[in-house]
């Protein structure tokens, strides 16, 4: 008898709190969508249900108050001991993914340089943030060497890009920087212009600037850019050869190197980021899709707290959450 009711004031409390400690994993995992813009949240939360489970436990347990509160205080003493003795890269990690969560300066699908790694992204999470890079691979960069270094984050609403190229003294200024304005036209670039980066004591070195609006093109119109530089220029029969090029061959002086009309057999690639950056592609489509959701459901939210509201309006846009819905579970699925 005595073993029973020792059982049921201990086992009793225990399997209450392990219930409610179910309940509250069981509502995160229901009302926090395994997305990659939450998934931070769901993991924060299925932590904190089982570190209060642990506190809750100590409570409900038929002990007296000293005895309570020097279990609690050995539950401190122990988390405080596993959180130091710990590795300080993952508390690092941790706190770098909470500060670039707040700072919000990338999503997925922008284009971003972190040091010498070049990429979209594909993923922000709590510890990492995964890039794709021009390789197609995918590289895994903790958050806090995101943290420690310069973040270029290139803009969605349009980025300059620019072509160097060094050429001698003895070509005018003003040729040159014709030439490579036309050759950013050519490449389908607003607003092109013309810097001279330096002085050289054997030659000039140009930079040719234009603004790409579409820079899910980014790596294409790159070497877009170059390629019609070459021609620019040596349809302006302006040589791009080093002062000092020594050629053993002997050519009359009026000779110059540059390469005949040629007619390309294939097309040029315009869009190797559809190969490059596939993964990156979807998660930017995601998050785009997430965003058109979440505004409509705050429209229905104001159309049905109106005053008048219109049953025609809202159906429409619930549709248009249903049609969006379908085109994210199929973005899923790929």
């Amino acid at each position: 008898m005595n073993w029973l009711t020792l059982i049921v004031e201990w086992g009793a409390p225990i399997l209450f709190s392990c219930a409610v400690a179910a309940l509250f994993v069981w509502a995160g995992r229901r009302f926090i969508p395994d997305e990659p813009r939450t998934r931070v949240f769901r993991q924060v939360w299925i932590i904190t249900v089982v570190l209060s489970t642990n506190v809750l436990i100590v409570l409900v347990l038929p002990l007296d108050t000293e005895t309570r509160g020097q279990l609690l205080s050995l539950f401190g003493l122990v988390l405080t001991a596993v959180i130091a003795l710990s590795s300080t890269s993952f508390v690092s990690n941790l706190m770098a993914g909470f500060m670039l969560r707040a700072v919000g300066n990338f999503h997925p699908g922008d284009f971003i340089q972190v040091a010498d790694h070049f990429g979209r992204v594909t993923e922000s999470g709590l510890l990492h943030t995964e890039i794709q890079s021009v390789d197609r691979d995918l590289v895994t960069l903790p958050n806090l060497f995101v943290m420690n270094q310069p973040v270029k984050v290139v803009r969605s609403s349009g980025t300059l890009i620019s072509a160097e190229v060094s050429l001698g003294y003895d070509v005018h200024r003003n040729q040159i920087r014709d030439a490579l304005k036309a050759a950013a036209e050519t490449a389908d670039l607003k607003e092109p212009f013309v810097q001279i980066v330096s002085l050289n004591d054997h030659a000039v070195v140009y930079q040719v600037l234009g603004f790409l609006e579409d820079v899910s093109n980014l790596v294409s119109k790159r070497t877009e850019l170059n390629s019609r530089v070459l021609d620019s220029l040596h349809a302006a029969g302006i040589e791009i050869v080093s002062p000092a090029f020594v050629n053993q061959r002997r050519l009359d002086p009026a000779y110059r190197f540059i390469p005949g009309e040629h007619t390309a057999t294939t097309p040029e690639d315009t869009e190797v980021e559809k190969l490059m950056f596939d993964k990156a592609e979807l998660a930017g489509h995601l998050s785009t899709l997430r965003h058109q959701k979440e505004e409509l459901e705050a429209e229905i939210d104001d159309l049905k707290s109106s005053a008048e509201p219109s049953p025609a309006e809202i159906t429409w846009r619930e549709n248009q959450i249903r049609s969006l819905e379908q085109l994210i579970d199929s973005i899923e699925t790929e």
